[in-house]
């Protein structure tokens, strides 16, 4: 039999393919989600950089809103689907906090050396690989997630 790769490991080897934080967590979870893999690059591809590389929420965080949003079953009622998926999210939004200081992605890289800022992503080379916290707020939020979703049955 195959070894399956975790969501973690999958998650892990989009990142460092070049996909965005948001891209990397979302398909991670492709095997669980109504869309396939290139629905889910395209619906999180806007989502990295901190929304759109504008340096406001972390990508690896907007997938929580993404994966929940296209997981779970939506009662009939607009009103209680949406608090029951802002509840759910509010509360992994805290744990990330916990874990990471903040959920801004401005913020959670304002330690990076000659971080750049534009439209244009930047070169994934080993230097940035090094010095990116990136893969960390990923993994987190991979986590985050499966717990959320599945429990200690991951």
């Amino acid at each position: 039999m195959a070894h399956q790769l975790t969501r973690k490991q999958k998650a892990y080897n989009y990142f460092k393919e070049g996909y965005n934080c948001c891209q990397s967590v979302v398909m991670a979870f492709e095997d669980v989600l109504p869309l396939d893999m290139e629905q889910l690059k395209a619906v999180s591809i806007g989502f990295g950089g901190g929304f759109g590389r504008t340096r406001n929420l972390c990508g690896a965080v907007s997938a929580f809103a993404i994966v929940l949003g296209l997981y779970s079953s939506h009662s009939d009622s607009p009103k209680e689907a949406k608090a029951d998926i802002y509840k759910r999210i509010q509360a992994l939004v805290a744990k990330f906090k916990e874990l990471n200081g903040s959920d801004n992605c401005g913020v959670l890289l304002q330690n990076v050396k000659n971080l750049t800022t534009g439209y244009m992503p930047q070169e994934r080379d080993e230097e940035y690989y090094k010095v990116r916290p990136c893969i960390k707020f990923v993994l987190d939020s991979v986590e985050l997630l499966e717990e959320e979703m599945f429990g200690d049955n991951n």
